[in-house]
């Protein structure tokens, strides 16, 4: 499958996964998700969803939560889907945001010094 196909299908499942979450579950947990990115494996049965959380619980619980969650949420994105077989979901808490901070802080420190 070409390059192009992957990313139009990952960007498809980074629509429709905050829907999903918003609306079909549940968990009030889960609803403090935000999703960042998602990458998606050349054979499409994997994909790993990058996500952050507003909530106070450690990422690794919040993790463990959401992979919890991944088979029905993989079930309600099948249905929105319009592809063979949807891949695995495996949820990934992003640290991406926080290192941008931190770099930011480390920036604005050094600027204050000068």
């Amino acid at each position: 499958m070409t390059n192009f196909n992957i990313k139009r299908i990952e960007r498809d499942i980074e629509k429709y996964l905050p829907t999903i979450i918003q609306r079909e579950t549940t968990d009030d947990l889960l609803k403090t998700i935000t999703i960042t990115g998602c990458d998606l494996s050349h054979d499409l049965s994997y994909c790993k969803v990058y996500f952050t959380s507003v909530s106070d619980l450690d990422n690794k619980q919040m993790e463990k939560e959401a992979n919890e969650a991944a088979p029905f949420i993989r079930g309600k994105l099948a249905k929105c889907m319009d592809i063979r077989n949807t891949p695995e979901l495996h949820f990934v808490y992003d640290t991406s945001i926080a290192y941008g901070q931190n770099i930011e802080n480390i920036i604005n420190k050094l600027h204050e010094e000068k």
